[in-house]
């Protein structure tokens, strides 16, 4: 039942129509990490599983990939796509997460710029794309940093990775932890780099989870991706994302390909206050790939726009509070509240509240106390659901609190 119904709000979303059913010499080739035809397994391309489509809005591009997404980054709505659940093999788009956890450990200080780091046969002999580094030679940590991101260089990645954890197989159990951490539950990593491996996939719907982290915790390290060349050791090499060059709103993020995984892209553009990330993955080419994901973010920014509906600690309602120190708290939203509607119906939204029953102490600030709910009057649907949360901590009465309150919410339910 609705407790409140707000005045309508400035705010928006609804994708009218939507509906979700269900020793080297020379640069290295865009064939990143050529490898055995098929490393998939089952989860990847089961046709048990049925297809899940995405269409929030009508006319949405043809896509021919084996899994798409488009997402805005500051409302979270998924606005576009075909199986973006699907485990797929993810080829150099691994490195994202390789660099995320390379930025946590700059943060923290345990690792610098400045590092001299020492080539070790392993990182030397790494075959598909490369930075070509020389072996027994000690390289800057941020010039292996670049030779990752801009280049994809697969030998950067090993020594970065046994100059910070001391081997592969110890970076790997944290990127698998931290993908855990971020929510990415259909991801497993096998190897820091994305060399096919039997038990190394990801999803679009993942990559997205990665992204997001990335770009909201890491904003200065994020500008690397949009660096077009990067020349080490007299081999000047180009950043493979080709809308780099088409679109100087796309600033990100990475490529990928083995013959397994196909052409894949994860794009990310920004046009006055919004923000879309686009995935491909399993394109036929390197052409096609960029292709889509231009037609894509074109499709996004033709289609929708983003509105902020609550600045971050905005109390939107007090709840009653049973057995607490306190008999009220206030609740509303802990972050910044976007949502993402299709051009011409912000005026149509309306907001209202759903109160949980029986609300008993203690709470934690974040707790859900009940669902926000975004209608669009016009149409009579419900486009957009997201909790309402705890904003301060009610501690447990004592005893006496209790007992009486106890009683009285006995005779109010």
């Amino acid at each position: 039942m609705l407790t409140r119904i707000f005045k309508p709000l400035l705010l928006g979303l609804l994708l009218a129509g939507g509906v979700v059913l269900a020793a080297p010499q020379a640069a290295a080739p865009e064939s990143e990490e050529p490898a055995p035809k098929d490393v998939s397994t089952a989860p990847y391309n089961d046709p048990s599983i049925p297809t899940e489509i995405i269409s929030l809005a009508p006319g949405v591009p043809e896509i021919e990939a084996k899994s798409y997404l488009l997402v805005d980054f500051q409302s979270g709505e998924e606005l576009a796509g075909i199986n973006p659940g699907m485990r797929i093999e993810p080829a150099s788009i691994t490195k994202l997460m390789t660099a995320y956890i390379m930025y946590q450990e700059l943060g923290k200080g345990r690792v610098k710029l400045e590092d001299e780091v020492l080539i070790s046969e392993k990182a030397w002999k790494m075959e598909g794309s490369r930075m070509f580094v020389e072996l027994g030679k000690k390289v800057q940590f941020e010039k292996l940093l670049k030779g990752m991101i801009i280049q994809s260089g697969n030998d950067a990645a090993v020594a970065l990775v046994e100059h910070l954890a001391g081997s592969e197989e110890a970076f790997v159990e944290r990127m698998n932890k931290t993908a855990a951490d971020l929510g990415m539950n259909d991801t497993h990593y096998m190897n820091v780099t994305g060399w096919p491996a039997q038990n190394h996939y990801t999803t679009a719907r993942d990559i997205v989870k990665l992204v997001t982290a990335l770009i909201t915790d890491f904003p200065e390290w994020y500008k690397l991706y949009s660096i077009k060349e990067f020349s080490y050791n007299n081999i000047k090499q180009q950043n493979r994302n080709k809308l780099l060059w088409r679109d100087p709103t796309v600033d990100g993020l990475k490529t990928g390909h083995t013959e397994s995984a196909g052409f894949c892209l994860v794009a990310s553009a920004k046009r006055d206050n919004m923000r879309l990330i686009s995935v491909v993955l399993g394109a036929k080419s390197e052409e096609e790939r960029a292709n889509t994901s231009q037609r894509l973010l074109e499709y996004g920014f033709r289609t929708f726009e983003t509105h902020q509906l609550y600045g971050a600690g905005a109390v939107l309602e007090t709840a009653r509070v049973w057995k607490g120190e306190k008999t009220e708290v206030p609740a509303g939203v802990i972050g910044d509240l976007f949502v993402s509607i299709t051009k011409g119906r912000y005026d149509q939204l309306k907001g209202g509240i759903q109160l949980d029953k029986g609300i008993d102490a203690p709470i934690k600030r974040g707790d859900r106390l009940g669902t926000i709910i975004i209608t669009d009057q016009e149409l009579g649907k419900v486009v957009k659901e997201t909790p309402l949360l705890a904003l301060e901590d009610v501690p447990e009465g004592g005893w006496w609190r209790s007992l009486v309150d106890g009683i009285q919410k006995f005779f109010a339910d």
